[in-house]
């Protein structure tokens, strides 16, 4: 599946957020990119590009791209409860988003490559698909080969924010997915009511 591949700051500054992890060019130039960036004239957004800005967003975030992401909202849609809740605890389940959680990678693109790669294990398999959704009680670790690799050693030592869903084992280099995290225990500042919006017109 492609992926975006282009400048990640030029998008983080275009909605605001370090979307991507911490910026340095985003805390000094927090306004959007171009010439006219600083100006600000253009008129004011409509609903729609409001609600099509927020799916952007989240695409970005998570790494995804229109067709994956349609997807997955049509599986969220399925599900019951509400469809924007939905939608979010599927892209929290992903592997290479897990692997991002528990901070195994120190990026979800790092993550995404570290999956393909061959170097993470679910549930003592290795997966190499990076969309694959991981149930609550599966564990996911580093291969047993892979664990000296040094962005793993320096992701792990970082010592990231852990979470309530995650139980992280440092010596086995593995997390356990507990359960699904609340709504509001996911960090990321989404309004996931403009997506719905958007695909129900």
């Amino acid at each position: 599946m492609a992926r975006y591949t282009g400048p990640t700051t030029k998008i983080a500054r275009k909605f605001g957020e370090p979307i991507f992890g911490p910026d340095k060019v985003l805390e000094k130039k927090n306004f959007p990119p171009g010439q006219h960036g600083l100006a600000r004239k253009r008129k004011k957004v409509s609903e729609y590009g409001t609600q099509l800005r927020e799916k952007q967003k989240v695409k970005y975030t998570y790494g995804l791209l229109e067709r994956q992401f349609r997807n997955l909202y049509e599986k969220a849609s399925k599900m019951k409860g509400r469809k924007g809740e939905n939608l979010l605890l599927l892209l929290e389940s992903r592997l290479d988003n897990l692997v991002y959680r528990m901070g195994i990678a120190p990026t979800r693109a790092a993550a995404r490559q570290l999956v393909n790669h061959h170097h993470i294990v679910l549930n003592g398999n290795v997966c190499s698909i990076p969309s694959t959704i991981v149930k609550t009680g599966d564990v996911v670790g580093v291969r047993e080969r892979s664990k000296s690799l040094e962005v793993i050693q320096d992701s792990v030592s970082a010592g990231r924010a852990r979470y309530s869903w995650i139980e992280w084992d440092g010596s086995s280099m593995s997390g356990k997915y507990l359960n699904l995290p609340e709504r509001t225990e996911i960090p990321e500042t989404i309004n996931e009511q403009l997506i719905v919006e958007l695909y129900s017109k």
